[in-house]
């Protein structure tokens, strides 16, 4: 059995499936030599994968040379674009693309300058390059595929695997495209130089050139070049295949030769086989022995609208409405303009887009040669398509998969592996553009693989983020545990008992502020540096808590001396009479409420008089007028010496003397009341249940620091009993006076004295203090008012409790600071009233 190398030597061929026979019409521009068209004034070139593996190199208002680079990058799939001639770059911006789309993609625009000068060339041999300098210099070229795919030609020159087999591919099967026809038979020899340059590169066994048989005057050149080249006879040999569309296709053309086929999703170099187009070679052996970049290649351009057809060389980037308005073209009523051949070519809507280097040929045919596209009519089911398919793939059913946009389902049957060679729409009786069908889901295909390649990206880099902050955790949890353990080592190897005796001192300065006393700094200094530190720390704050007790120590012991001479000033105003400015010598604030009381007691001693003239003319009080009015009594002393915060308490002692010295009033009142002999003895032990109600609410909680407090108290109770004792006397002279009145009084001031001893803060003892001295000069009021009734014996029993609720309710409300000029006001106007009532008050003994 024969080898395939043997097979191949002797010029075996396969036949390929699929395929049509279409009209050729190449004799349109085949028949004269390749020409050039005069420079253009501005180049649209199109710079892609910029952002991506590739920058621009230029800017707007640079100045390029012909063959200067306008991009750099470093991907492995990278391809630069040059300027095709001199000029100046005048924008970079979005241009419409040479696509079916026709979207826009990023453009640098020059404006030539007509000199077309050349940038620095450098010219070698293939002798003095490595295999990796002749990729380099393919690669920094920008060589592509010229057949229609453009992939880089870098990257399948250097295969990842051996390559056995290297077809030449100038076939040209689609009908007008002569430009590889017309290439073959100009520039052979230079095409043979670059076969042998990739022969270097890839050193196959076999090296076939490929042609069709149309194509004899091709065919005939390159014999002759093969002959004339340095390329061993039996290394390279030529091969004419029959005429056939699509056999110019890649997987196509393997086939035919080799009769070997590239399986769904693999590539010809798996096989040992690579294909590179007989327009590629030629552009090696520029890019590698000149050093030319890839600046231009040969367009046909052909159709009946274009009055002078044939082949030119263009420049990349000239525009398509440049090209064709250089070869006289006339454009007729809905004229087309076609980038490539009537079967795999597209259709422009903007002339305005440049030649690419993929760009073979445009045709502009009248509507004699291509009718108008018909309307499209249901499918038949006929199964034309899949006959006529190379691929040998369903063409109807990745039609209606893909009209009913059900893309997954259309790649289920390999639609990736259409060529997109247009023979199903092309024998289809029904109209229907099947390959548009087809380009419209794979695209929608590519969309969906990006955006799930970008969704697989980010949850990459969202779970790496993830790690990255676990694994940092970690590691400040591990730097964490390493600090403990050192921490323990450092306090088992000796520092233990350093922090044990630092505690110990702390308590023991605890205990002495606890005391009241002041620690020597001398004596509490540490004898280790640690803790000497921790000290030093809170020295400062130390400092301020003792002075801070200092100051209250001293606060509390004027407190307690302007006690001592209140309880003076009070035994000596029972004595003569009170005097009113007594209360001048508190503070400030004490001295406003003081006059606002003064005030209501003015108001009040007036309706006590009133009230004793009627209780003179009536004589018949009731009896349960005292327990009419003791609720409220009781409501108001409640609420006047339960303070809230500190303002209350001074107001509520306040109300207390206002009472005392009320209660003072209350008794020259009942003097005149005497008069008609009817009070009773029980008078004094009507008012005793509202003080001990007061007092009691006034005591709430236990202070060890309040014992001065407690002294005072036992001083004021012991000038009560004085006083208790005086009215006793009177009492016993009269003989009237019943004996339970001042046990009832002496029970109040020992309930009172108890109470007292337990105030809830300094000012609140200060206020219970206040409070006790009232009751005792009360209860002396009340002995002194009993002595007098008992001796007339007329005054009814109620008109002093009638009136102290009311004074009691008064000065409970009374007790409200008002600002300092209304209570300088008032301070005078109650001197004034208290004048002209003692005034009167001697009149009427007199």
């Amino acid at each position: 059995m024969l080898t395939l190398l043997e097979q191949l030597d002797k010029g075996t061929l396969w036949r390929s499936p699929g395929g049509i026979h279409p009209p050729e019409l190449k004799s349109l521009s085949n028949q004269s030599t390749i020409a050039s068209l005069p420079l253009q004034s501005r180049f649209v070139i199109p710079v892609p994968l910029v952002g991506q593996q590739a920058t621009l190199s230029v800017k707007v208002g640079d100045s390029v040379l012909k063959g200067q680079p306008l991009t750099e990058g470093a991907g492995f799939i990278y391809l630069p674009v040059h300027a095709p001639t001199s000029g100046t770059v005048v924008a970079i911006e979005q241009h419409s693309s040479n696509h079916a789309s026709s979207l826009p993609v990023l453009s640098c625009i020059i404006e030539a300058d007509g000199l077309d000068t050349w940038c620095e060339l450098t010219s070698s041999k293939i002798e003095q390059l490595s295999k990796a300098d002749i990729l380099v210099k393919i690669k920094q070229a920008g060589i592509a595929g010229m057949g229609g795919a453009a992939f880089p030609s870098h990257v399948k020159l250097n295969p990842a695997s051996e390559i056995d087999l290297v077809i030449i591919n100038g076939v040209e099967c689609e009908p007008y495209i002569s430009a590889d026809d017309r290439l073959m038979r100009e520039f052979s020899d230079e095409i043979l130089t670059g076969i042998s340059i990739i022969h270097h590169l890839l050193n196959p066994q076999r090296i076939i050139i490929a042609i069709e048989d149309n194509k004899p005057e091709a065919a005939q050149a390159m014999e002759s070049a093969i002959r004339r080249s340095s390329l061993p006879n039996d290394m390279i040999r030529l091969t004419v295949i029959p005429t056939k569309y699509p056999s110019g296709g890649e997987k196509q053309l393997i086939q035919i030769i080799t009769g070997k086929e590239v399986p769904s999703g693999a590539i010809p170099a798996q096989l040992g086989i690579v294909v590179h187009n007989v327009g590629t070679a030629y552009a090696i052996q520029e890019a590698v022995l000149q050093g030319k970049p890839l600046i231009e290649r040969v367009v046909t351009l052909t159709g009946e609208s274009i009055g002078k057809p044939g082949n030119y060389w263009l420049r990349i980037g000239t525009t398509v409405e440049d090209a064709l308005s250089q070869v006289s073209f006339q454009p007729e009523s809905l004229q087309k303009v076609i980038v490539g051949g009537p079967m795999m070519g597209y259709a422009l809507a903007d002339l305005d887009v440049p030649i690419l280097k993929g760009t073979n040929c445009l045709l502009t045919p009248s509507q004699a040669e291509i009718a108008p596209d018909p309307d499209e009519k249901a499918c038949i089911r006929c199964g034309e398509c899949a006959v006529a398919c190379p691929a040998l793939l369903l063409p109807q059913q990745l039609f209606w998969h893909a009209k009913a946009e059900e893309y997954d389902k259309a790649a289920s049957f390999n639609l990736k592996d259409c060529i997109e060679c247009g023979c199903c729409s092309y024998v289809c009786p029904s109209d229907i553009p099947l390959v548009e069908y087809y380009r419209v889901a794979k695209s929608a295909l590519k969309n969906a693989a990006e955006e799930k390649l970008q969704a697989e990206q980010a949850k990459i880099r969202f779970e790496t983020r993830l790690q990255r902050l676990e694994d940092e955790k970690k590691a400040r949890e591990e730097k964490s545990k390493q600090a403990a353990a050192k921490r323990q080592a450092n306090m088992k190897s000796g520092d233990k008992d350093a922090v044990a005796a630092a505690m110990a001192r702390i308590a023991a300065k605890k205990a002495q502020a606890a005391e009241g006393i002041t620690a020597d700094p001398a004596a509490t200094t540490p004898d280790t540096t640690t803790t000497k530190a921790a000290i030093d720390a809170t020295s400062a704050k130390k400092t301020a808590v003792n002075a801070a007790i200092e100051r209250a120590k001293a606060k509390k012991a004027a407190l307690a001396t302007l006690s001592q001479k209140d309880n003076q000033s009070d035994v000596a105003t029972v004595t003569t009479d009170m005097p009113v400015d007594t209360i001048e010598r508190a503070n400030d604030k004490k001295a406003q409420i003081a006059a606002a009381i003064a005030r209501a007691k003015a108001k009040k001693a007036a309706l006590a008089n009133e009230s004793a003239e009627k209780n003179d003319v009536d004589a018949e009080q009731p009896s349960n007028t005292v327990n009419e009015v003791s609720p409220v009594n009781e409501t108001a002393t409640t609420s006047a010496v339960d303070p809230a915060d500190d303002k209350k308490a001074k107001i509520a002692a306040a109300v207390a003397k206002a009472k005392a010295r009320k209660a003072a009033l209350a008794g020259d009142s009942t003097e005149k009341n005497d008069v008609d002999g009817d009070q009773t003895s029980d008078t004094t032990s009507k008012v005793n249940p509202a003080i001990e109600v007061d007092t009691t609410i006034t005591a709430t909680s236990v202070d060890d620091k309040k014992a001065r407090i407690a002294a005072a108290v036992a001083k004021a109770k012991a000038k009560k009993a004085a006083l208790v004792g005086d009215s006793t006397e009177k009492n016993d002279v009269d003989g009237d006076q019943p004996s339970d009145t001042i046990n009832k009084v002496n029970r109040a001031i020992e309930i009172d004295t108890t109470i007292a001893v337990t105030p809830v803060d300094d000012k609140k003892a200060r206020v219970a203090a206040a409070v006790a001295k009232a009751k005792a000069k009360k209860a002396a009021l009340a002995s002194d008012s009993s002595a007098t009734n008992d001796v007339d014996g007329v005054q009814t029993r109620d008109t002093v409790n009638e009136v102290n609720p009311a004074i009691e309710i008064d000065t409970t409300i009374a007790a409200i600071p008002v600002d300092d000029k209304k209570a300088r006001i008032a301070a005078a106007v109650a001197k004034a009233k208290a004048k002209k009532l003692a005034n009167s008050a001697k009149q009427e003994e007199l």
